[in-house]
């Protein structure tokens, strides 16, 4: 178990690592063709679509995964989890709609760009993909899910290198944000499908819950969970770019993009752990374990590295523009690591049914550090924000670790 969980692992990382040194090519490509204020405000356009996406959708592939185990219950699982990825379309549509047209100006989404904004969020819900990333993952396919995922890298940095040639403008990088969102979208369901046929007979919210008792209750825990995760980030972007504007909202994410590269290990590992601890729930605890002590020593070199790396790696790649980022990156990939050490466990919580709970967890220190912004952001900046992140992800793991101590 512990060995296909590590395997599983090395596939999803094989992607992140690619993706991981594409995406310095595409942000070189993008800050120093835009400027500071330009990529700013290009990051703010697309944040606000990733943070509509994610606040909109359910974490479809736990449930596949759940109930897609017994072969009866299989087609149900992918239906219901592809009905929730439509509620997601929908809900999100008309959220980026109302947002864009009547938030008036404390949404530091530039208003001449709101037009192109609103098309890039439609494309970014148009092209969620985790009902097709639970069925590859249900088949132990960590191999063509990882050459799916570099599908994204891939084409944004082509892209980026046609558009500094071309056309280098803020619309032009959203447009190959865009198609590289599609082009994902596309691998991901070219590979699911082969191995497992859609009936849209069985899309349906209500046919899997009158069957498996608690799936509304599960589904909410880990799509709520799920929209902490991914979405917070996103949020904490527009904040900082609504209190300080469009550059420091720039320096943030150039600080983010290379700070919390150990996020998307600690996503990485949860997502390759959580079915095993599903298949053996009388192993779950020995194989988080394992997996808890590979992480957390795999967090301590990273650090390290970007104390000594990270200064002249933001010069290479950004420019002396971003020469601030250096700071919050460190208190970005210390509050990573400490999310990669508390993954197993929040995926030994969740395997055990208590999405909910794990949810209330993470929601608290979330809250108050999105509370703390306002406070934090005028007197120290983007490294404010990164600070406020790195108390949330502290008390958040150590909240985990005590969860999982009384269900013991």
């Amino acid at each position: 178990m512990i060995r296909r969980a590590l395997t599983n692992t090395g596939w999803l990382m094989g992607a992140r690592g690619i993706n991981a040194v594409l995406s310095l090519g595409y942000l070189a490509m993008a800050t120093r063709a835009l400027g500071l204020h330009g990529f700013g405000q290009f990051i703010l356009c697309v944040t606000f679509a990733q943070a509509i996406t994610g606040l909109a959708s359910f974490q479809t592939w736990q449930a596949v995964i759940r109930w897609g185990q017994n072969e009866e219950t299989t087609s149900d699982a992918v239906g219901f989890a592809l009905a929730l990825d439509l509620l997601t379309v929908l809900a999100g549509a008309i959220a980026a709609a109302l947002l864009l047209e009547f938030a008036g100006d404390w949404l530091p989404v530039p208003r001449e760009l709101r037009g192109e904004t609103f098309a890039l969020t439609i494309v970014f819900l148009l092209a969620v993909r985790s009902t097709p990333t639970g069925i590859l993952r249900l088949r132990d396919l960590y191999a063509q899910g990882a050459a799916a995922d570099s599908v994204t890298s891939v084409v944004r940095i082509i892209g980026a290198a046609v558009v500094v040639v071309v056309a280098p403008s803020i619309v032009s990088f959203m447009l190959v944000w865009a198609l590289a969102e599609i082009a994902t979208a596309g691998a991901y369901w070219l590979y699911a499908l082969r191995q497992q046929p859609l009936d849209p007979r069985l899309i349906s919210l209500r046919r899997l819950p009158r069957r498996e008792r608690g799936a509304w209750a599960f589904v909410w825990g880990t799509g709520l969970s799920g929209m902490l995760l991914i979405a917070s980030r996103q949020i904490l972007i527009l904040l900082v770019g609504a209190i300080g504007g469009p550059a420091l909202a720039g320096i943030y994410r150039v600080a983010a993009q290379l700070g919390e590269g150990l996020l998307k290990l600690a996503q990485a590992l949860l997502r390759a752990t959580y079915p095993e601890l599903v298949r053996d729930p009388a192993a779950a605890r020995h194989i988080a374990v394992r997996i808890g002590g590979i992480a957390v020593l795999t967090g301590l070199i990273v650090i390290v590295l970007a104390v000594l790396g990270g200064h002249w790696l933001i010069l290479a790649i950004a420019g002396r523009e971003y020469a601030p980022a250096y700071g919050p990156m460190i208190l970005l990939s210390a509050a990573a690591a400490i999310e990669l050490g508390g993954a197993s466990l929040e995926a030994l919580l969740v395997s055990r049914g208590h999405a909910l709970r794990n949810f209330l967890l993470r929601a608290v220190p979330t809250l108050l550090a999105v509370a703390s912004l306002p406070f934090v952001v005028p007197r120290a900046g983007a490294a404010g924000a990164a600070g406020a992140v790195l108390v949330a992800s502290l008390l958040t793991v150590t909240a985990l670790a005590l969860a999982n101590r009384e269900r013991r």
